[in-house]
């Protein structure tokens, strides 16, 4: 699970960043998804970046994760983007084409 100290929150003016550590899979997606939807709905940011740099590992739960906090930023009017991405985060986004809906930032 994705407990407070797994998680970095940082309000800069109308960006937030939310940095989670470890692994992102079918244990920990929900912790995280709530986490960040609560983030999200209190801070109503103009942008929302989520910074990848420190997980270790994600499987299809992540994906699901990403593609449902894009819904949910869509929805309020949020723009999101990805940040510190690795390789393999990047390869399965772009196998499932969802690399096509995010904007990458080298670093947050």
């Amino acid at each position: 699970m994705f407990g407070s100290s797994r998680i970095t929150v940082t309000l800069d003016g109308g960006t937030l960043t939310i940095s989670p550590r470890g692994e992102i899979d079918h244990h920990s997606a929900r912790s995280l998804r709530d986490r960040i939807d609560n983030e999200m709905y209190l801070n109503r940011p103009a942008i929302l970046i989520l910074d990848l740099s420190g997980v270790d590992f994600m499987d299809s739960s992540g994906l699901g994760l990403l593609l449902g906090r894009y819904q949910r930023a869509s929805e309020i009017g949020c723009d999101l983007k990805l940040a510190g991405c690795s390789a393999r985060t990047k390869k399965i986004l772009e196998l499932s084409g969802a690399d096509k809906l995010f904007d990458f930032l080298a670093k947050a």
